[in-house]
């Protein structure tokens, strides 16, 4: 491949990154947004609100391993021209999605006692869950059936769009936050559940929006669903059931990272609650990657192009590493005085103060093992995926962490997790190069690459 066109690839990926860069990072923003917030009502109502965080991982798990196997299976049938597919693909899997969100959210709230109660949640803090859980998960599914759309504008190479729509509901979350948690001129105040109201109105005009913009497109096709439905259901699931599950233990990882930090107090839960939304928001070029990556490499897998794909991994690659690592490093040097505007409270700051300094520099090895995953979905190895993210986790993450915490408490448990983090990142290239091996470098591009078992 010429210089030239590695530099078109650039261009390229530049195009279709930067409008979920922005968008992702609104999004991310309005969520710690909502911890700023929160942690002004007090350590009790920010520890609440953490302990939702990894059970609402699981929401996230389910709707984004769906989200990939929406990209990938519908980006495949246009790569291979099979357009009125598609359409049947786009019509299926936004109806069926709704009806699997939905019962998750059922059962959450059915096992919402037991499951924080397991995770150290004392009873004054279960007390507060209760009222903020019920709204959070309507305003999930809403997320859900939202984040559903963005995928079938990416795998149809549309980013700008989705983009947008991130940055509006974003923006009508961050006004309506403080009105109806603090209570604001008219509005109620309604402390903790007041976030999740906010979050409900703001996806639920998201919908709306994108529910317009697809109605003026020739995207969706209801005819003979049933059928597609038979052919395609393999195929989603082979896709779909993988990533699901590779989605779904972070979350896990989390629900036993969280029992680790409870035992260090809630100042403690309270400062993990927000270095967790500290960390998505601080990766928001690897999740705009993972998002506008794989329509891009399943339209490659679609037609064959293999070589395309070496490079494009590559650069992808070579970009998370230099950008995540100096940002890593520069808000660790600032790590001080971020923590004080994001918590008054004096212990909540020293120990989130800390948890960056160590967290930060590693993300840019957890960029690299979140990038494989993606392209991993999308190359047709959602199984080498899968054992990619149960090794950075269970293997590399966990322990680490765990270890961590024993030896030196709070300070231990950072350098541990920040330790796992590299662990995993170099794991995960390794395993990527050994799969994609010497293949794809024959010919132009055009020799096909059989999946990895």
């Amino acid at each position: 491949m010429t210089s030239f066109s590695t530099r078109a690839m650039g261009r390229t990926l530049w195009q279709q990154t930067w409008p979920m860069a922005m968008g992702v990072m609104a999004l991310l923003g309005f969520n710690l947004v909502d911890s700023i917030f929160v942690a002004r009502l007090g350590t009790q109502p920010l520890a609440a609100q953490s302990f939702t965080f990894p059970v609402t991982f699981i929401i996230i798990g389910v709707q984004v391993g769906m989200g990939i196997a929406i990209a990938a299976t519908i980006s495949r049938a246009l790569g291979a021209g099979e357009h009125e597919r598609a359409r049947r693909l786009g019509s299926l899997i936004l109806c069926g999605g709704g009806v699997i969100m939905a019962l998750l959210m059922v059962v959450l709230w059915l096992v919402q006692g037991p499951v924080f109660a397991a995770m150290g949640a004392g009873d004054d803090i279960l007390a507060v869950i209760r009222t903020y859980w019920w709204p959070w998960l309507l305003a999930s599914w809403m997320g859900a059936m939202l984040y559903f759309g963005y995928s079938l504008f990416r795998a149809h190479g549309e980013a700008r769009f989705p983009g947008i729509i991130m940055i509006v509901t974003s923006l009508l979350n961050l006004v309506l936050d403080p009105l109806l948690i603090f209570g604001i001129g008219p509005f109620p105040g309604l402390g903790l559940p007041g976030a999740a109201w906010a979050t409900l109105i703001a996806f639920t005009g998201g919908i709306l929006l994108v529910g317009m913009k697809l109605g003026r497109q020739d995207w969706l096709s209801f005819h003979h669903l049933g059928e597609e439905a038979r052919r395609s259901s393999g195929p989603f699931l082979h896709i779909a059931g993988p990533a699901m599950v590779s989605q779904l233990m972070p979350p896990a990882s989390a629900l036993l990272a969280t029992s680790v930090v409870a035992r260090l107090g809630n100042a403690a839960v309270a400062s993990w609650g927000l270095a967790s939304r500290l960390e998505t928001f601080v990766l928001l070029v690897v999740l705009a990657l993972t998002m506008s990556l794989p329509p891009w490499l399943g339209r490659n897998y679609g037609a064959g192009k293999w070589r395309e794909t070496r490079q494009l991994m590559n650069l992808a690659v070579r970009v998370v590493l230099i950008w995540q690592f100096m940002l890593g490093v520069v808000v660790a040097v600032l790590a001080a005085p971020i923590a004080g505007l994001m918590t008054g409270d004096d212990a909540v700051r020293d120990s989130l103060t800390t948890l960056m300094r160590f967290l930060l520099p590693s993300y840019a090895f957890l960029g690299i093992c979140m990038l494989v995953v993606s392209a991993s979905n999308a190359l047709g190895w959602p199984m080498k995926a899968m054992l990619i993210s149960f090794l950075r986790l269970f293997a590399c993450y966990l322990p680490c962490l765990w270890i961590g915490s024993l030896v030196g408490g709070l300070t231990g448990l950072a350098a541990g997790a920040a330790l796992g983090n590299v662990l995993a990142g170099i794991m995960a290239w390794r395993l990527y190069r050994h799969s994609l091996g010497e293949r794809g470098k024959s010919s132009e591009g055009e020799v096909a690459l059989e999946p990895v078992k």
